[in-house]
């Protein structure tokens, strides 16, 4: 097992048996969802490309949004950015993020 970026609390990755883990990724807390949601799929995507995976080889997301009223504008981002490949499997819901002012968090599985 590897565990990278950590401190006391938390990894940002976690590679164990081919599977790459990634901890919540989450937007500019200034920013509106659309912009938000660019910036989780872009965190992941660097992430992802530092340990050799790519957007393709991502298994699992689960989507947790602060508000489901922006279910459609946060699809729009994520269908533009899988456009390319097929999408993982996913699941979204509405939960109370850490900060008030975060409207989505993304919790990654991956190949490697």
């Amino acid at each position: 097992m590897q565990k990278l970026h950590s401190n006391q609390r938390m990894s940002k990755i976690v590679i164990h048996n081919e599977t790459i883990y990634l901890c919540g990724q989450v937007g500019n807390a200034e920013d509106d969802i659309s912009a938000q949601t660019l910036t989780c799929l872009e965190k992941i995507k660097a992430l992802l490309e530092e340990v050799g995976s790519d957007k393709s080889k991502i298994l699992s997301t689960t989507v947790w949004l602060k508000d489901m009223a922006d279910f459609a504008a946060m699809n729009a981002v994520w269908d533009e950015w899988f456009s390319d490949v097929l999408p993982p499997a996913r699941a979204c819901g509405q939960a109370a993020l850490a900060r008030p002012e975060l409207l989505v968090e993304m919790i990654v599985t991956a190949a490697v």
